[in-house]
């Protein structure tokens, strides 16, 4: 009985193997041919893909040493120190604020260690940015 099974079983991989033979060769009768060729496609000068070669008229030389790799080099660009902006939020218990630089780009902690004069909610204020442990903070700060 095991040796019938195993018949059956050689029988159907091999009828397999044949069906993945027949199935090649069905597929290769099928192909347009012409190997790697056809498979070919170019970008051209507009970024779009195509099955023509560029022309070669229309090569441009490009200079190596101008390519950037990576994040592009930051410009210095002399930033004025002294910012201006609006106290948002100050507890007189705590000693500490906010205070929301002017256009609303971005908000800033202070200590009242960090102010040069009294200031309250609401007050117009001037300050300088120095980083701290946890971000820019500022210092400085006085009414404008």
């Amino acid at each position: 009985m095991a040796s019938f099974e195993k018949r059956q079983k050689e029988k159907k991989r091999q009828q397999k193997q044949e069906e993945k033979k027949r199935r090649k060769e069905e597929r290769k009768a099928n192909s347009s041919g012409g190997g790697l060729e056809n498979m070919m496609a170019w970008v051209d000068e507009n970024g779009q893909i195509v099955d023509t070669p560029p022309d070669p008229a229309n090569k441009i030389e490009v200079d190596a040493s101008e390519i950037e790799i990576g994040v592009p080099k930051k410009e210095d660009i002399p930033e004025d120190p002294v910012h201006n902006g609006r106290v948002d939020f100050f507890d007189t218990a705590k000693g500490f604020g906010f205070i929301n630089e002017d256009g609303g780009r971005d908000r800033y902690f202070f200590h009242i260690s960090g102010t040069l004069e009294e200031v309250y909610d609401g007050d117009k204020v001037t300050f300088e940015l120095e980083r701290g442990t946890r971000g820019m903070n500022a210092v400085r700060v006085k009414k404008a």
